[in-house]
């Protein structure tokens, strides 16, 4: 995969994925406390919940249940990204919701004429709206996934430093390889962020360490400590960011994305 410079500028707007392969990696957490850190660091972003579960959905304090304009409509043509994107109060982003009705949108797109370009095509008319757009993907390599990664500029994975992790991590890259070839070649992996982390437990810190060999500074030096805070949040409808701005979690995820956007800047 190369390592040039993606196509954005500073004045142009970023689009990362949120992926991981492997479910209950703080993939949802990390997506909804990075978009809510970005807008706390005064950047434009828009929140795009690629779930059908719609936990960043509810995560952002919107109840999915009375989301009658979703991701859904938008990728099957429905509604304009303008049309159903909402306002998170509580994170202070825009969120593109998503709900049951988007399990769905597998079979729909199937016969849609490019289909794993939808999303990329619906984004075009706002992109200059915001300076983030960040994916949340599902777990799994579907067609949504591919929609998200197909109109990306880059990937970020949260990931926790245990043994099974780095098996999914591999399979993960090589995914962004192939997408990377054959669909979309501005995508490239961003960043590894390691979430839910004690330095205190030896295997993780060496799993840590193994990570950092083979993929060096495209490691995140932030690390996300495991913390209750960013656990409880969402049954409260809001980022941990704001649940407790005092928590090591919180402030470890302004931390990323103060790291993030320094990462950007040095390389534009």
């Amino acid at each position: 995969m190369s390592a040039k410079k993606t196509s954005p500028t500073p004045s142009d707007c970023y689009v990362f994925c949120i992926a991981n392969q492997k479910g209950g990696v703080g993939k949802t957490t990390t997506a909804i406390n990075l978009a809510t850190a970005l807008s706390q660091l005064k950047k434009k972003v828009l929140l795009i919940d690629l779930d059908p579960q719609g936990n960043a959905t509810m995560g952002s304090g919107i109840d999915k249940n009375n989301c009658e304009r979703s991701v859904y409509q938008v990728l099957i043509g429905e509604n304009t990204v303008e049309e159903a994107r909402q306002r998170s109060e509580t994170g202070g982003y825009d969120v593109l919701c998503a709900n049951r009705h988007l399990s769905g949108a597998e079979i729909d797109l199937v016969e849609m004429e490019s289909r794993e370009l939808r999303l990329k095509n619906c984004l075009a008319p706002v992109l200059d709206d915001y300076d983030f757009v960040l994916i949340d993907c599902p777990p799994t390599l579907s067609l949504l996934t591919l929609n998200g990664l197909a109109c990306a500029h880059g990937v970020i994975i949260p990931m926790q430093c245990e043994y099974f992790a780095l098996e999914g991590l591999s399979d993960l890259v090589n995914t962004i390889k192939r997408v990377y070839r054959n669909i979309n070649p501005e995508l490239q992996l961003i960043g590894l962020l390691r979430v839910m982390f004690d330095r205190r437990v030896t295997l993780q810190q060496q799993v840590s360490e193994q990570i950092k060999q083979h993929f060096g500074d495209r490691v995140f030096e932030t690390a996300i400590p495991r913390n209750v805070r960013l656990a409880e949040a969402p049954s409260h409808g809001m980022p941990g960011v704001v649940y407790d701005k005092k928590s090591r979690g919180a402030k470890a995820y302004i931390k990323f994305g103060s790291e993030l956007i320094e990462r950007l800047s040095a390389k534009s």
